[in-house]
């Protein structure tokens, strides 16, 4: 059988699963309670499979660094990496569509992607092995083939999919796709046995793929290909990363491939499977993932409490005190507290959209931010000044780069930093400092063997994230909004 290439699809707006899950880091790179991230869980359970020998990566562009990092954790195997960059979420058709394109033009025209999301969390890797395996005979032989869960309860939050006659081999063909259900609809399809939840999974051969998103999505096919013919590819080592240009994927149709395609295409077929399956898609379904105390309480973290029923508490760097309170939600995090009613965990995207319409960065950065080379947090910021913790990872090195209207006080509090500030390059050793005047170029670099940890204290008339320019950067970068990048 030809090359089974898994195509994960990480991004995300990170709107249900706030304050933990946001835009800068969406709710794949959320920790499970066994330390691993659903982004984490969804690439080792693709790489597990049978005949997997390299993973594919659509994902934002701010967002591969973060993407890495996580793979860099498990990735025993160290395969092959190829990272599909958008420079703009436009849904999953687009995505898609270029990975096909991609995938054919690297791999061959009978190469078959497995579409998986990056969030959503199978408890039964054997049992998912087997669908593949069925799906993949089904893509063999023309099928489009989505993944169909059985349902234990009528669940209005997802979409479903009727199933129809069987095929040969195994399998179903699909009558229809149906959007979320109200709740006495839901009932109707677990009762009749017919419906199936929509996992939002594919099995899909290149060529097939792509003949059928001619027919019944030329529009999306066709800006899938001038941005891929317009991409900056960069290959390295063991990865391979395909930037798609900002002007061109911009005007690629927001549209998901259920609509695009799956709802028009009359060879799709759908694998019903119990899979222990779940998009984790609010509060409540992540209280489900750990167990009770004796009065329903879940907690992740240092809690008091009295009097407290059917809670669901996490806080895992600060002690939470409650009394007397029951069915509540509380997340709590170092910049942001989320306190909900435990019926009403879809409700915490309203939260959102309103931080997005303040213009407040809570919707879109957590304190600590990730970055290449490590990450930054920021401890306190006032009228004129802000200060920062910086960790840089061994061997890693920040941009060479200037202010205009900040300077920044470097003292480094453990390791070692290379620093260059203007015209002088110089080594800083613990409990030394060095002062970067506004409009000299600076370059911070760790050329130790452990973690670089400095506090910088940066001060100016302005010290928004747009105040910088990038002319020199180990990472591939072009000049942003990011600061200290």
């Amino acid at each position: 059988m030809s090359a089974l290439i898994p195509c994960i699809v990480a991004g995300g707006s990170g709107t249900r699963l706030w304050p933990v899950s946001r835009e800068a880091r969406p709710k794949p790179f959320m920790r499970l309670p066994d330390g691993e991230s659903l982004l984490q869980k969804t690439f080792l359970r693709a790489s597990r499979l049978p005949g997997v020998d390299r993973v594919i990566t659509v994902t934002n562009r701010e967002l591969v660094f973060g993407t890495q990092d996580h793979y860099r954790e498990v990735d025993a195997r160290h395969l092959p990496l190829d990272f599909i960059l958008e420079p703009c979420g436009r849904n999953t058709a687009p995505a898609i569509a270029v990975a096909a394109l991609y995938a054919q033009r690297e791999y061959g025209d009978h190469s078959q992607l497995l579409i998986l999301p990056a969030d959503h969390l199978i408890g039964d890797e054997d049992a998912f092995a087997q669908a593949v395996s069925l799906a993949r005979n089904l893509a063999s032989s023309g099928y489009l083939t989505t993944f169909g869960v059985q349902p234990t309860r009528a669940e209005t939050g997802y979409g479903y999919i009727e199933a129809g006659e069987a095929l040969a081999g195994g399998g179903q063909r699909v009558e229809r796709f149906v959007e979320k259900p109200d709740s006495t609809t839901a009932q109707a399809y677990v009762d009749g046995g017919n419906h199936l939840w929509n996992a939002g999974m594919f099995c899909l051969q290149v060529d097939n793929l792509l003949d059928e998103l001619a027919r019944h999505a030329p529009d999306v096919l066709e800006n899938a290909r001038m941005s891929l013919n317009g991409s900056a590819l960069l290959r390295g080592e063991h990865s391979t990363q395909c930037e798609l240009p900002q002007g061109t994927f911009a005007l690629a149709p927001d549209i998901s491939i259920d609509y695009a395609l799956m709802e028009r295409s009359d060879k799709v077929a759908v694998v019903p499977c119990d899979l222990g399956w779940s998009d984790i898609g609010s509060w409540q379904a992540m209280r489900e993932l750990s167990p009770s105390d004796e009065a329903g309480n879940q907690v992740n973290g240092e809690a008091i409490l009295h009097d407290v029923r059917n809670c669901f508490i996490d806080s895992p760097s600060r002690l939470i005190g409650a009394v007397g309170v029951q069915d509540l939600i509380v997340v709590d995090t170092p910049d942001a507290l989320l306190i909900a009613d435990a019926d009403r965990s879809q409700d915490v995207k309203y939260v959102v959209q309103e931080l997005k319409r303040r213009g407040h960065e809570a919707y879109r950065l957590h304190r600590t931010v990730n970055r290449p080379w490590g990450t930054y947090s920021v401890i306190e910021e006032g009228s004129n000044f802000k200060i920062k913790r910086i960790v840089v990872r061994s061997g890693a090195a920040l941009s060479l780069q200037m202010h205009h209207h900040r300077s920044e006080h470097w003292i480094v509090v453990s390791g070692m930093a290379r620093v260059v500030n203007g015209e002088r390059d110089f080594l800083l050793d613990t409990n030394q400092s060095t002062f970067i005047p506004a409009g000299h170029s600076h370059r911070l670099s760790n050329p130790g063997i452990i973690d670089l940890v400095m506090i910088e204290v940066q001060s100016g008339e302005y010290l928004g994230e747009d105040d910088i320019v990038r002319f020199e950067d180990i990472y591939g970068r072009i000049a942003s909004t990011e600061t200290k990048s």
